[in-house]
This record gives C-alpha cells, structure tokens and sequence, in this order.
C-alpha cells in the first residue's frame, strides 16, 4: 500500500532499506544501489539541504534528488537533469559550485 509518494535520493532509499527486514528483494535493492551511488550519506544529505537552499523556483524536489544521485560537473550534464524547464547562467553556476563543494 502507497502511503506516500516522495522523491528520495539512493542514500535515502539504502537507509530505509537497511531499517526493513533483510529478505532477496532488499538484498538486492542494496546490492544494486551500492553499485551506483556516488557520494556519503552524510554527504547526500548536506547537499540536498544545500539545494533546497538555493530557492531556485524552476528546480522540483525531483530534480534535486537525481542531481545529488548524479552529481553533474558541468552545465550539459545538468541540463540533461533538469529537463523541464530552462536554467539561466547564475542558476547553472550556484547549482555545479554547490555540487561541487559537497563531493
């Protein structure tokens, strides 16, 4: 059953992951996460917050969450994230530095 619905980064999902009972399905979930993600929870989190921060009105929760599963370096890589709408200089700027300072 669907409580919620909410976009979580793949640190979020390994904790709530590690706090379920361990059976295949989680094992693998781990498994898979471990093999893609980028960056320390504690890591993960700090960004997130410092995204959140920013106040930028054009980027959704969504959007913050693949960037900090992503980690972008540069403004292509950013902008095949945020898809939906059109990011100017300053805000592609704030978003790498941010991103960049939290590695």
């Amino acid at each position: 059953m669907i409580k919620e619905r909410k976009a979580l980064t793949m640190t979020e999902a390994s904790e709530i992951l590690g706090s379920l009972k361990e059976t295949e399905n989680t094992k693998e979930a781990k498994s898979f996460i471990k093999k893609f993600n980028k960056i320390k929870p504690e890591n993960a989190k700090k960004l997130k917050e410092e995204l959140q921060g920013l106040d930028l009105i054009k980027l959704k929760d969504s959007d913050i969450v693949k960037i900090v599963d992503i980690l972008p370096e540069d403004a292509t890589e950013l902008n095949k994230i945020v898809t939906e709408v059109s990011l100017d200089a300053d805000e592609t700027n704030k978003i790498l530095e941010t991103v960049k300072n939290n590695k």
